[in-house]
Parts: structure tokens; sequence; C-alpha cells
């Protein structure tokens, strides 16, 4: 247990205690939103609702909120020194505490050291079986900036739910037989035949795949074609289907090579064409059960009585849609992973066909609990993207134009540098920028993404955080020198070390936070938290190293000093690997 939860805690105990009933939760007690009130706030607004239902006709036990408050300020077990509490005050309707940051300070900076990468985890999740589907790929077509959203927050939600206790199996589900592979396939035989290409297989198609959808837009004739050919897909037989294969496979290399350079894992990945089938036989017993029936020569979940509209699962030509390869894969996953949960991330624009499906799931009889995570839009500066239109920037494209950057603003900074060490930093700046800029805002805010704001070792950005995390190690390395280190006595223990500047003692409080930070995160799918809490602590600690000397001080504040520093690198570089971005010893 973190030490600010052990002090949660007490607190409660001391209260629930005091007041002879447990009216109090570790939940009521909050940060408030100025340092300057204190450390953690109880409002006192539910307790004045309380006490007012336990007196009923005692009109004097009947209290308001600030009265409660000054009440329990002056409690005796609120004053005991085992409490780490510096002041308790009562401020109107409002219980702050403000704690004793030197006691605070020497149990999380032992904490710290003895967790190391695992400070900051937690078991809330109860090892919980979830399973988390995300990088809903489509082959045929190339990855650009927005599908790049889906699978860095996803990958954050991931590692988020990890964290917190919870036994979590990620999943990527790739359409690789819907409409657009057959658009791919007519545009590369009319208008690519033979063509010859230098470039890699998978962006090609994507290249083809928005030449057929300009070109069959407003042709009849063409999206005819199109139908047949995706209808000879699904036969499984013939030449169309052999390129089927042959394209398909040009795709999942690509995917593969995207997901290596982006560190990102899945324990299984399943697609679209091997659940088609099963999807097919599933549709006759859903008819037979009533679930789904026939209207107007297609096949429709029809949901109205309960808000949710019309699903189609087969068009009036027998065509599948989404939910004939959807519905067989979610029972599948339910039956075999025996999953307590089953997370979807796909973009926003699909909320109501989830809802669908997973009411058809509910009819069918599951009862775990569906939770789609919906994501907005990433936009261009020049307006929203459309791989339909070309109007999009691919992965390929944003990583190599970020890493041309992050190559030569390293070069400038580093003329003495071999070119491979450049490379290496170069490339964990680009994913970092890559990442970051994807999970730093909440999933329901539209990113517009600017390449030329996402490297900046300013602001909130991942280079602005990697950069404070190498400078901290710098001071640490300094440190070790043996002029510095023969000043230090290395017996002096972190209880007797005194941290005393009005920054450290911010630094101590911020630091004791990144546990709660974490829990939050992972129980609102939000690792954008993660992302604010540590842009803060980097201005918190840069703010610090400017102010404060460190190796200049003298030995037995400069030994406190460094653990706090210590500290601060530790959790820099836990945060960040929560969100799948790495840590570089020097920038």
């Amino acid at each position: 247990m973190n030490p600010l939860e052990k002090i949660k805690q007490q607190i409660v105990k001391a209260i629930n205690q005091a007041l002879g009933k447990d009216l109090v939760k570790e939940s009521d007690l909050v940060f408030p939103p100025d340092v300057k009130m204190g450390d953690l706030s109880l409002a006192c607004f539910g307790l004045a609702s309380s006490f007012a239902k336990a007196s009923e006709d005692k009109k004097e036990l009947k209290k308001t909120p600030a009265e409660i408050a000054l009440m329990l300020a002056n409690l005796s077990e609120l004053s005991s020194d085992r409490l780490r509490l510096g002041a308790v005050r009562a401020v109107g309707p409002y219980l702050n505490f403000t704690l004793d940051k030197t006691a605070l300070a020497a149990e999380l900076f032992e904490e710290i050291k003895k967790e190391k990468g695992k400070f900051g985890q937690n078991q809330s999740g109860k090892k919980q079986k979830l399973m988390i589907e995300y990088s809903n790929g489509n082959t045929h077509k190339e990855l650009h900036i927005g599908h790049l959203r889906n699978i860095c927050y996803g990958d954050a939600v991931n590692r988020t739910l990890v964290a917190n206790g919870h036994e979590v199996i990620p999943v990527s589900y790739v359409n690789d037989f819907g409409i657009h592979v057959a658009k791919t396939l007519w545009a590369l035989k009319k208008f690519f035949q033979g063509e010859a290409t230098s470039k890699d297989k998978g962006v090609f198609l994507g290249e083809v795949y928005a030449k057929g959808s300009l070109e069959s837009e407003n042709n009849e004739a063409a999206k005819k074609e199109i139908n047949q050919l995706m209808t000879k897909i699904e036969s499984r037989e013939g030449a169309e289907y052999k390129l089927w294969q042959t394209t398909r496979k040009w795709s999942i290399k690509q995917f593969a090579q995207i997901y290596k350079q982006l560190h990102v894992k899945f324990k299984n990945t399943f697609y679209e064409s091997e659940e088609i089938d099963e999807g097919q036989k599933m549709v006759k017993q859903l008819i037979k059960a009533n679930i789904l029936k026939e209207s107007q020569g297609a096949i429709i979940a029809d949901l109205e009585k309960y808000g949710l509209g019309v699903l189609v699962f087969l068009r009036s030509d027998g065509t599948a849609l989404y939910p004939v390869a959807d519905l067989p894969l979610a029972v599948k996953k339910f039956k075999k992973h025996k999953l307590n949960k089953s997370i979807y991330v796909v973009d926003i624009r699909q909320g109501q066909y989830f809802k669908q499906l997973f009411k058809v799931l509910e009819l069918m009889g599951y009862g775990q609990e569906m939770i789609h995570l919906g994501y907005e839009f990433v936009k261009l500066p020049s307006g929203i993207m459309s791989s339909r239109t070309g109007n999009i920037i691919t992965y390929e494209d944003l990583r190599n134009e970020l890493f041309k950057r992050a190559s030569m603003e390293t070069k400038k900074r580093h003329t003495d540098w071999k070119e491979k060490k450049i490379n290496e930093v170069a490339e964990k700046l680009t994913i970092g920028a890559m990442k970051f800029e994807m999970i730093k805002v909440s999933r329901t805010a539209t990113i517009t993404f600017e390449i030329e704001k996402a490297l900046r070792f300013e602001g909130f950005t991942a280079a602005y955080i990697q950069y404070t995390y190498a400078r901290s190690q710098s001071i640490l390395r300094k440190s070790q020198s043996p002029k510095l280190k023969a000043q230090i006595n290395p017996k002096s223990k972190i209880q007797n070390l005194k941290l005393e500047h009005p920054k450290e003692l911010g630094l101590i409080m911020k630091l004791a936070k990144y546990p709660e930070i974490v829990k939050v995160a992972g129980e609102k799918y939000e690792p954008s938290e993660i992302a604010k809490y540590l842009f803060e602590l980097a201005q918190e600690f840069n703010d610090y190293y400017h102010e404060v000397p460190v190796l200049k001080a003298e030995p037995g504040t400069r030994a406190a000093r460094l653990i706090l520093i210590g500290a601060v690198n530790q959790v820099l570089a836990n945060g960040l690997n929560l969100l799948g971005i790495e840590t570089m010893e020097e920038m």
C-alpha cells in the first residue's frame, strides 16, 4: 500500500471512530484545487445529510456542513502524530488537511526505492479478466494518423489496466473481408495492372484504395463490378480470391512492422475472414430464435422497442455486414477466455452500432460487461482526414518526417555523437512524439495533429518529459563522481535527511499522488490523466532544479536532494512506460 493511501485510511478511521459510524470513505478525501488550501480535503455536505437523518426529532444534533467541519477539526484523534498531519483546518464546509511532508517523504522514498518500476501499481482490479480489442485495421488500406490514435490509446489503456491489477488480454481484429477490399482489388486490376512498384507494398495498396474509392464514387457500373468482385472473393475460389490472399499478406506484413516500431504486442489477432462462415451459421440460428428476421429481402435485428433502431446483418443480395463476423467473435471471446469484461476501442462514430451489437448479445444470453471506448477524430490543420479521398497523413509519412526533424535537432545539440547514437535518440523521440500526441488529451477530445509542435522540447510534449528525465539522469550521474561521492555519508538514513524548501515539499506531495493518478486513469480508461500528471511533475522538477542548488549544496542537504531527484526520475520512467514511451539517458 502506498504512503498516501495509508494516511487516507488512518484519517478515515479516526473520523469514523470519533463519529461512532462509518460515514466517511477514502474516496471522500480529495486533492484541493489549490495547494494553498491543503493537501487533502473533505467536503462535509454528505455528513450533514447523514447527521440530519440520524437526528430526526433531536434538533440539537442537526448541524450545518460548516459546523461539522469545525467540529471535526477539533477532534483529538486527528491531532495524533501517527497520522503525519501538519495541520487540520475547517474552511467553511470543508475540512482541509496539510500533511507532514518530512514524515511522508521518508516513507515515500523507501517505497519508491523498494518498488522501483512497480511503484504506482496496485491490485484494485482484483485479477478480473479483461479482453481489450484495438488497432482494428483494414487490410488493403494504409494506416494513417487516425488509426495511430486507436493503437496508441488502446496500448496505453492496456498497460494501465495491467498496472491496476487486471488480467488483460490485448487483441487485434483485422477487417480483411469488407467492400473496401473489393474496391482496392478492382482498382488494382483496372488501373495498376502489371505496374511495378518500388514502394512498400502495404503503402502501395493504400494508394490503390484511394484511387478505387474516387473512381467508383459516382459510377454505378463500377459499383456493380465491385459488388460482383466481392461475391467472388467471398466464394473463396478463383483468381480474385487468390489475388485477395496475396495482397492481404502485404497489409499484414505492414501492420507487423508498425507494431514492432511502436512496441505494441497482441496476444492474439482475429480476422474477419475467419469469422464470417461461423457468422452465417449463427444468423440462421438467430432467425429460428426470433432474434433476427427477414425484412425486404435483408436479414435484420429489429431493436426499435429498445430505442436502438435496426441492425442489418445481411443485405438483400446476401452479402454480409460487420455484425455477421463481430457476433461470432464476441461469443468466441466469452466462451474461450471466460471474460469478466470485453472492451472495444473503436472510433466514436460506431457508438450506435456497438449499442446494437451488445443488445443482440444480451438477447442471446450473454450478460458479461461489454464496453465501447469511442475516441474522437484526428484532424489536420486543413480539416478532417479521409482514406477515401487521400486527404491523410499516413503513418509512414508522419514517422519519416518526425524522424528527419528529430535527427536534425539531435545533431545540432550533439555534433560529436556518432550516427548510430543520433538515430537511436531520434527514433525514441519520434515514437514518443507520435504516442504522446495521441494520448495526452481525453479520448472524447478531437486532436488537430501539428507535426511542428509535436517535437518541441518545451510545453506539453513527450520530448519535454523525456528531456526532463535525461536531465535528472545527468544530475545523478554527476553526483557519482569520486569527489562528490566521498562527501556523503553512505550510512545516512532517509529518515534523517531533511527537505524543507517549498518546492521540495511540493515535489514530495506530487510524487505521493502518482499511485492515485494510475488508479484513476485505470478506472476512467483515461491514460491522458497520466500524461497530464507527468507534464506537471516535469514542470515542478525543472522549476525546482533552476531555483534550488543540488550538486553545490552542502553534503547532507545534497544527499537528501539527490534522493528526491532519484524518486522523480523513477516516477517519470514509470509513467512514461505506462504510455508506451521510452526514456533516454542523454538527449
